[in-house]
C-alpha cells in the first residue's frame, strides 16, 4: 500500500514501473491488473515474483530479470 500511497501522488504519465515482489504462493497475483487500471498512462515491464522462502536463493532470477529492463 505504500507503493500505492506514493504513486497516486506523482504525475505517472512518464514513469516506466518494473513491478516485483515477493509472495509465498501467490506470485504476483493481481497487482499487475490493479496496477494498470489505476494508473493506465504509466508504461510497465514484466513484473518479478519471488518466493519469499527462496528469496535468499534468487540471486540469478534477479540478475536476469535486471538484465531485461536494461535491454
Amino acid at each position: 500500500m505504500v507503493v500505492f500511497s506514493w504513486l497516486d501522488r506523482v504525475e505517472t504519465d512518464c514513469f516506466t514501473i518494473h513491478p516485483f515482489c515477493t509472495h509465498e504462493g501467490s506470485g504476483i497475483g493481481n497487482s499487475m491488473t490493479i496496477l494498470k487500471q489505476n494508473y493506465p498512462n504509466a508504461h510497465f515491464t514484466r513484473g518479478l515474483a519471488v518466493r519469499g522462502s527462496r528469496a535468499n536463493k534468487a540471486d540469478k532470477e534477479i540478475h536476469d530479470w535486471l538484465h531485461l529492463m536494461s535491454d
